[in-house]
């Protein structure tokens, strides 16, 4: 089973994905990870919200080189009987419809787990997680860089409807 989680910043997607492998057989996959992995070293210490407008193509090319690393282990894994957890955000339709259709081609089954968390809610987390730079810590989120992302996520289609489970956290 493929599982694209998502939500909107400080939803607790890592930390469901942490949570859900604890109690199943699971492999996970957040872009964070691998973006601070393979690249924070290449950005500014506290990058703000002008340098990822400045550096965008940039970010996304690093972004896209991760996903594909992604995609091709998870078409490996898609045959087993391990629950595969993709934390990539998932902000736009079509984002979450390429790996729907790619579940769909290797003969998959797939669910979207959407975290809905009130905005307050999640805007206390980020300011918490920014202060204590624990374990889901990768970089500051500032108040611009949290509204951005409030703007440009895209409600489910209809067809993404039928496969959508809701996590209240």
């Amino acid at each position: 089973m493929l599982i694209l989680v998502t939500g909107l910043t400080g939803a607790g997607k890592t930390t469901y994905c942490r949570e859900f492998s604890k109690k199943q057989i699971s492999k996970r996959y957040s872009i964070d990870d691998w973006m601070k992995a393979l690249y924070w070293q290449d950005m500014p210490k506290e990058p703000d919200m002008n340098w990822f407008i400045e550096n965008q193509k940039w970010y996304t090319d690093r972004i896209q080189r991760c996903e594909d690393l992604i995609t091709k282990e998870i078409v490996e894994l898609m045959q087993s009987e391990i629950t595969i957890l993709l934390d990539l955000g998932f902000t736009s339709v079509e984002h979450r419809k390429k790996y729907i259709e790619l579940a769909q081609r290797e003969d998959c089954e797939v669910e979207i787990h959407y975290i809905d968390v009130p905005r307050d809610v999640r805007w206390e987390r980020v300011q918490k997680r920014n202060t204590e730079k624990a374990e889901t810590y990768s970089m500051i989120v500032t108040k611009e860089m949290f509204d951005y992302i409030e703007e440009i996520f895209e409600d489910f289609a209809v067809d993404e409807k039928a496969i959508i489970k809701i996590i209240k956290s």
